[in-house]
């Protein structure tokens, strides 16, 4: 049975599900910040990537064999346990098994860290290799933050990079496969990109490879929830258009391009990660009072 940490610092609160090592609340001084999961819409909060980010075409190959490992992995899929916790923080761990090996041939031990704050909930994903093999893999956060938040409007919500970065992001193609053909956001001075519906007509705003470690989800009003991912390359915006959430997501890889037909070890942005040795991965998300 899945069970979950409740973790405190001041007026904050946070629950961690030993289900996926999932966020499944985060509040700062009553206010709700991740949204609370439909069925309907999007049935995750906050789950976990790994061991790869986005789609895979027909599953991934290692060694020439082919094994079915679907969209994000199956980090959200594993039961984790507790092994280290205190009041404001827990790390919980799991391990590869029959069933994992079947869809991905790698021994592995996952770990993640939480740990909150009285304005911040700071995660690290660790990745160890404790196998023979050269472990290829991609890991990533996905949190879905209520949109609005903190009592402010939906409208007039934009996200703030820390640096400026290029409009043109790659078009998503069916299946969830990175095209080479772009699409160009609007995207003012490089750092400013206005939230709604019509951002996500067509699929996720993802930014690839880029200037920024930081950026800000921010409302009318002034609230905002910052994500800095010091541990990640890639960053990505996605709702459903009429959702009450925006997740930002941090990645160290992203989907298969189109017609990628390669091993899982050639996959663009892939991490090599040899054997008995270990990586680490970390993001703080941060509530901003208007």
């Amino acid at each position: 049975m899945s069970q979950a940490a409740e973790l405190r610092a001041g007026d904050a609160r946070a629950s961690i599900a030993t289900l996926g090592a999932e966020a499944r609340a985060w509040s700062v001084g009553g206010i709700d910040l991740l949204w609370a999961g439909d069925a309907r819409i999007w049935d995750a909060i906050s789950p976990i990537l790994f061991p790869v980010v986005g789609w895979t075409r027909e599953g991934v190959r290692v060694a020439g064999r082919r094994y079915p490992l679907g969209v994000h992995g199956f980090a959200a899929q594993l039961m984790f346990a507790v092994t280290a916790e205190g009041e404001d923080h827990v790390r919980m761990e799991a391990q590869d098994d029959a069933t994992t090996r079947a869809l991905y041939p790698f021994a592995f031990r996952l770990a993640l860290d939480y740990r909150l704050t009285q304005s911040a909930l700071n995660v690290a994903i660790e990745v160890a290799n404790p196998g023979p093999d050269v472990m290829p893999y991609a890991c990533g956060l996905h949190p879905g933050f209520r949109w609005p938040f903190a009592g402010g409007n939906r409208g007039g919500a934009f996200v703030r990079f820390e640096r400026p970065e290029s409009a043109d992001v790659p078009v998503i193609a069916p299946g969830g496969l990175f095209s080479e053909a772009t699409r160009r956001v609007a995207l003012h001075e490089g750092v400013r990109l206005p939230i709604d519906d019509a951002l996500f007509a067509s699929e996720a705003a993802c930014f690839l490879n880029l200037n920024s470690r930081s950026l800000s989800f921010r409302q009318a009003d002034g609230a905002a929830i910052a994500m800095d991912f010091p541990g990640f390359s890639h960053a990505a915006l996605w709702s459903r258009p009429g959702a009450p959430f925006l997740s930002l997501e941090a990645w160290t890889g992203y989907g298969d391009p189109v017609g990628f037909d390669g091993e899982l070890s050639q996959k663009p942005s892939m991490r090599l990660l040899e054997p008995q040795a270990k990586a680490r991965h970390e993001a703080a998300f941060r509530f901003i009072a208007p």
